[in-house]
């Protein structure tokens, strides 16, 4: 039986298994998916467990996207753009980092019908989603992207790579028309200490948490007149693509896909 699993910490509020359990369960495929809480150096000895095919695939969620990425053999030119993995995978026995984040991200604004271009947007947090967000906004035409992160110089790691976008100081909030939560707050119930409401209503609040299925953040936003998106149909979608990687079938994305992530 083939197993597959998500790595990270926190792991707890992951809903990847029951969702490529019920694609696995659908499509009948022999294989069990589970998540994994893991410290950073227990990476090494989960990556030698795919490549002795003891596990055939695995997602990479907070805080682990980029320290991954020592330990494979190779990466997609996506996961090289982004120098972020979210999938890994034993392809003719090498490890292979890829990135299916950008494309979840992308699906998931047309999904709503939510148009970028030439629009700004501000990004918090530079952890690891928020190069494959960057990557994503460039692809569909956001004219400027602003990034913010409690420490100054990791934001400026991220401008290394993308030279074009704008970092600003945690608390200087530029005007923006989307604002995308990259972060993990939000998962316990905090708050920011941002003044992100101070250009008025009707802008769009997109939080990449989808469980809780509303944080604070888009909350706050729905009570001062905004337009709120949580991050189910990115994980869905980028979910979607790690598991036609791993079993060469894609599966339905459907009412019932939808539902049981309620």
């Amino acid at each position: 039986m083939k197993k597959f699993c998500v790595i990270g910490n926190p792991i707890e509020h992951s809903l990847s298994p029951k969702l490529h359990n019920f694609w696995l369960k659908k499509n009948k495929i022999e294989a069990i998916y589970e998540k994994k809480l893991l410290e950073e150096k227990e990476i090494p000895k989960l990556i030698e467990s795919i490549r002795k095919s003891e596990l055939n695939g695995v997602n990479v969620t907070v805080p682990f996207k980029n320290s991954v990425i020592p330990f494979l053999d190779s990466l997609s030119s996506e996961a090289k753009k982004t120098n972020s993995v979210n999938t890994i995978c034993k392809e003719e026995d090498k490890i292979i980092g890829h990135n299916t984040d950008i494309v979840g991200f992308e699906l998931a604004l047309r999904y709503i019908n939510y148009d970028v271009t030439r629009k700004k947007a501000l990004i918090l947090g530079a952890g690891g989603v928020s190069p494959s967000i960057i990557l994503a906004l460039k692809n569909m035409g956001c004219e400027n992207i602003y990034l913010t992160n409690r420490t100054f110089e990791k934001a400026e790691k991220i401008k290394e790579t993308f030279n074009d976008i704008t970092i600003q100081k945690w608390g200087d909030i530029p005007e923006f028309d989307i604002v995308i939560n990259a972060t993990s707050v939000g998962l316990n119930k905090e708050n920011f200490d941002l003044e992100l409401n101070k250009f008025g209503n009707n802008k769009f609040f997109y939080d990449v948490i989808y469980n809780p299925s509303e944080t604070n953040f888009l909350k706050d936003a729905k009570l001062n007149g905004n337009k709120t998106e949580n991050g189910r149909m990115m994980f869905i979608y980028q979910a979607h693509q790690s598991f036609a990687l791993w079993n060469k079938v894609l599966p339905k994305i459907d009412k019932g896909t939808i539902e049981i992530l309620k």
